[in-house]
């Protein structure tokens, strides 16, 4: 297994939050967060490997390799908050490592996130086929056409882009491997089954104009996952961290400390 280390900077006093971020992105998606998370917790920001300024290791890029990856650097015992890919990577955490996770809160995810005959509430294969073919022909251009899916519909729409296509190539270009591997990933995720083992308080946000993950999806996890909670941001698309960041920011400090 590698060596190679995720890269994580730490903010503030409390208890411990893991904040993870999606695709295409890194940490510094959660900046405009972190001085009043800070006030609360000790907040670890942690760039996915190959995104951001973390290495990629030579292994498959898989659910468990970020897990694992992720488990390298962060607190023992940690709340965590994954955003789209992110809350994947959290839930996995969750149930691999219950004992490491006090409390679980996704953003804008899904335990499944392209479609199936069992499945309506999720990404059309289509589109995700393309997102593939794209990528190699022209991988800013098809990051930045995601980032404006991601912010599409909300009210602050031109200023969320230009926050995302500023943060995007910050610390430069994601690694080819991470991208073109974290889509097939994202592709092939399905969690469904395994969310009723998780007995952590958990709390799942969506916004409502969402196209990656369809807002009704809240509903359907609830089945599969009785005793988690949802909140649904009316004006928001895929970032209510971004759209609603100041709701958003208070929901989460409530949630943790209740």
């Amino acid at each position: 297994m590698s060596k190679l280390k995720p890269y994580i900077e730490s903010f503030g006093t409390g208890e411990e939050l893991v904040l993870l971020h999606g695709w295409g992105l890194h940490s510094g998606i959660w900046n405009l967060l972190v001085e009043d998370l800070a006030k609360n917790f000790r907040v670890h920001l942690v760039d996915l490997p190959g995104f951001g300024r973390s290495p990629i290791p030579s292994d498959d890029y898989s659910l468990q390799l970020l897990t694992q990856q992720i488990l390298k650097v962060v607190p023992e015992k940690a709340h965590y908050c994954g955003w789209s890919l992110g809350g994947v990577v959290a839930t996995n955490i969750a149930l691999e490592r219950p004992e490491a996770v006090h409390k679980l809160v996704t953003v804008s995810s899904n335990p499944k996130f392209v479609q199936s005959d069992d499945w309506q509430y999720a990404m059309q294969a289509n589109i995700m086929d393309s997102f593939c073919r794209f990528l190699e022909e022209d991988y800013q251009g098809t990051i930045i056409r995601f980032l404006a899916i991601q912010a599409m519909g909300s009210e602050t729409q031109k200023e969320d882009i230009k926050y995302l296509k500023d943060t995007v190539f910050l610390h430069g270009i994601p690694a080819t491997k991470a991208l073109r591997e974290g889509l097939a990933m994202l592709n092939d995720i399905d969690l469904r089954e395994k969310l009723s083992d998780l007995k952590m308080p958990t709390m799942r946000f969506y916004g409502r104009l969402d196209s990656l993950v369809p807002n009704k999806v809240a509903e359907k996890v609830k089945l599969l996952h009785p005793d988690s909670d949802y909140k649904i941001y009316r004006k928001s698309s895929h970032a209510p961290f971004l759209t609603n960041r100041t709701e958003f920011t208070q929901d989460l400090v409530d949630f943790l400390k209740s």
